[in-house]
């Protein structure tokens, strides 16, 4: 089997046919040359519902997360809410108790206008999950490791608990991508990402994507949501998470090496009263990663001594991270989820969020080491 790295390099990227060129090109028309009657003379006819660099980017997406096929959305959130609303009337949905703010609000905001139902549960606890279910659930959406507490569910098992009750398993691998956790090869039939992320890795560009493990009628449901709701993403936004992905494996090594130096250094500190990273032993979800992740991530959490004014102060005094949202930039990003999250904030008020970026290690230890320090101080 070819490599992901060699996969990341090539998937999408064939020579272009008409000049030899190895950059794929970037077609930003929006209408295709089609016949009287509407033959279409090189098998697209409007931009809204295909394209030619959009086709290469999910070529790739697809033979990187080991899927019969993918479709590229213009956010992240668009690829969750197209997923989620095309499941039928009266569908329930199980989704983690711990999971990215967007998913939460969907699930209460928008979901039962669609006649969809939600209930949170701990996804790493499998007999809760079981509890949960209902007679019309439909599907299970799981976030492994999720966001913004770096919990752990186990991929394999809930494909098990969700296809025993008639059920999709979902999961959204936007923290580990396919290069740490390919979720399709563990029994999930639906991958969803914020491509916006580690996809594209220069924090420049926004888009999503959903992978299927089959090209089935439930994959042509979403798309054909997607052509007529509109949800696409611009060429010039494929072509840069497409160039994003050549680069991704060596991206995500430096990722990990960098979290967890960062995650080792804080756990010892005496200003941090706990530390989320997957890689740590002491972490509760740490076996189950291992068994099913290659690496562990360029995402942690921490929570500092003190409370919300403590992690403020931590925040607010270092020099090279930072404060800004998103994730999976060269840059370190570090934020105060419950401030992002607003009034019905579920994170803890003392959590700081920390998107490990690609700069030296001893730079960021001795950045957060000072921040820390003062924070005692």
């Amino acid at each position: 089997m070819t490599r992901i790295e060699t996969l990341a390099v090539h998937a999408g990227g064939e020579p272009d046919a008409a000049t030899g060129a190895v950059s794929p090109p970037i077609h930003l028309a929006t209408t295709f040359r089609h016949g009287p009657a509407g033959e279409r003379a090189a098998g697209y006819e409007y931009q809204r519902e295909s394209n030619p660099t959009q086709d290469r980017l999910e070529a790739a997406l697809a033979a990187l997360e080991g899927g019969e096929a993918a479709l590229a959305f213009g956010s992240g959130m668009a690829a969750m809410a197209a997923a989620l609303e095309s499941l039928p009337n009266g569908a329930h949905v199980l989704i983690p108790s711990d999971c990215y703010t967007g998913l939460r609000v969907l699930g209460a905001e928008f979901l039962p206008q669609r006649g969809i139902t939600t209930t949170a549960v701990d996804m790493g606890d499998l007999a809760a999950v079981r509890a949960a279910l209902r007679p019309d659930t439909r599907m299970i959406w799981a976030e492994t490791p999720s966001n913004p507490q770096l919990r752990v569910a186990d991929i394999a098992a809930l494909a098990g608990i969700a296809h025993g009750h008639g059920a999709l398993l979902a999961c959204d691998n936007t923290f580990a991508t396919p290069v740490l956790q390919r979720p399709l090869a563990l029994g999930a039939d639906l991958v969803m990402h914020s491509t916006t992320k580690y996809f594209g890795g220069h924090s420049d560009v926004m888009g999503g994507a959903l992978v299927f493990a089959r090209r089935d009628a439930f994959h042509d449901t979403v798309f054909h949501r997607r052509h007529l709701t509109g949800a696409i993403l611009a060429p010039f936004s494929a072509w840069l998470i497409l160039r994003g992905c050549r680069s991704l494996p060596a991206r995500m090594a430096w990722h990990c090496r960098n979290a967890r130096a960062l995650a080792e250094m804080l756990a010892a500190h005496p200003a941090v009263a706990a530390v989320h990273y997957p890689g740590l032993a002491t972490h509760p979800g740490h076996d189950v990663a291992a068994r099913q992740m290659s690496d562990f991530g360029g995402m942690l959490s921490l929570r500092v001594k003190g409370g919300r004014a403590a992690a403020l102060r931590v925040a607010g005094a270092l020099k090279l991270a930072i404060n800004a949202t998103s994730l999976g930039g060269p840059e370190t990003l570090v934020e105060h989820r419950a401030s992002i999250e607003g009034a019905n904030a579920l994170s803890p008020d003392d959590l700081l969020r920390v998107s490990v970026g690609l700069e030296a290690a001893e730079d960021l230890l001795a950045d957060f080491r000072q921040a820390l320090d003062a924070a005692v101080a």
